[in-house]
């Protein structure tokens, strides 16, 4: 039975709808959902946003990624806008050298930077070294306050009566009658299933009988430093190397830099690599005059790409009632509002507010 269809037998179910995965494509999804029925959030861990969504960069720039995930971005820029306080200016920065001309042209392009001299990208950020003579920059980049917004996708979730359960690692999945039964210390049944479980993704729909889409999780690694210099860096920009070789980003009086490392893992509490942090430090160190002599702090994060790098979100073709919210790689918090958005419309059988073209990308029956 399609899932535009699936209300005829909702009584005989705890919930309509029953999420796996408490990050923010679970939590937002929570909340559009809960416009349509009742809705179960099952978390593993003891809170929220655990994983990649706590360990986030934290940057809405909607003109980041592939095609479909920009056009996802920008779907998500009148929620920003209109949300009281989730978005911050920072503005943005890659620089280079160089012999790094060629590939800096095409990201200037791409990203739709407006070229500067390395004058005035040493008045923004006084650290470039002499010999970084390419730049560029942009205004559209915010901040997000992630864990603004994510509370208030749960809370507006929790109004409608959403039960946000944690502690709650999924054992088994397995068809009950018209829905679906999962054992997560408890048992709990609904009529539609939203795998939106992150790393953990492709594992889930194997429990559910369900092909997995190939999936992968890479580390993202994380180091936090003092301000270089002693500069106020909070109005810096967050700046990139060319090709995303390494990034850095003011954060609450200081520097998180990272290698910008995307090394294949298994899904795991991840912990960043001593070496590839060091690596990635040092590339940022070639840029600036000022050494790193001490870290705050280091951190890694898993973001889990689909194949071709781009979300993916609809019902299975061949599992009816299992819906996949998955892939989000690094864009999960920008395309977020425009992501839950679009599940919620597919799953109330609502004409979506994308492009029928945007919906055909994102599918997961692009892989079938």
């Amino acid at each position: 039975m399609p899932i535009r269809a699936a209300r005829a037998s909702l009584r005989r179910m705890d919930s309509d709808f029953l999420i796996i995965g408490g990050g923010i494509a679970g939590v937002s999804a929570a909340a559009r959902l809960s416009e349509l029925g009742s809705v179960t959030l099952l978390e593993a861990e003891d809170t929220l946003a655990h994983h990649a969504s706590s360990r986030s960069a934290a940057l809405y720039e909607p003109r980041y990624g592939l095609p479909p995930v920009v056009e996802l971005s920008l779907a998500s820029g009148d929620f920003f806008r209109a949300a009281d306080g989730i978005l911050s200016p920072r503005g943005l920065l890659v620089v280079g050298r160089e012999a790094e001309r060629e590939q800096f042209e095409d990201e200037t392009v791409g990203m739709h930077l407006e070229r500067i001299s390395a004058e005035e990208a040493r008045a923004a950020v006084p650290i470039l070294r002499p010999d970084v003579t390419l730049a560029a920059r942009a205004d559209h980049a915010w901040d997000i306050d992630t864990d603004r917004l994510l509370q208030g996708f749960a809370r507006e979730a929790r109004a409608r009566g959403a039960r946000i359960v944690t502690k709650a690692r999924v054992g088994a999945i397995a068809r009950d009658g018209a829905g679906w039964r999962v054992e997560a210390g408890e048992s709990y049944r609904a009529r539609i299933l939203v795998n939106a479980a992150g790393a953990w993704a492709d594992g889930v729909a194997a429990l559910a009988g369900v092909r997995p889409l190939g999936l992968v999780p890479y580390r993202r690694s994380m180091a936090r430093i003092p301000a270089p210099g002693g500069h106020d860096i909070s109005r810096w920009p967050m700046i990139f190397g060319v090709g995303e070789s390494w990034y850095a980003k003011p954060d609450a009086g200081a520097l998180i830099v990272s290698p910008a490392d995307e090394d294949p893992q298994e899904p795991h509490d991840a912990w960043a690599d001593d070496m590839v942090l060091a690596e990635g430090l040092a590339r940022y160190e070639e840029m600036v005059t000022e050494p790193v002599t001490r870290l705050l702090a280091s951190w890694a994060g898993l973001r889990t790409f689909a194949p071709d790098r781009v979300l993916v979100i609809g019902e299975d073709p061949a599992a009816p009632g299992f819906f996949w919210l998955a892939g989000q790689g690094g864009y999960g918090f920008q395309t977020c509002p425009a992501a839950s958005r679009l599940a919620a419309d597919l799953i109330g059988g609502r004409s979506p507010e994308v492009p029928a073209a945007l919906v055909a990308a994102l599918s997961p029956g692009r892989f079938a």
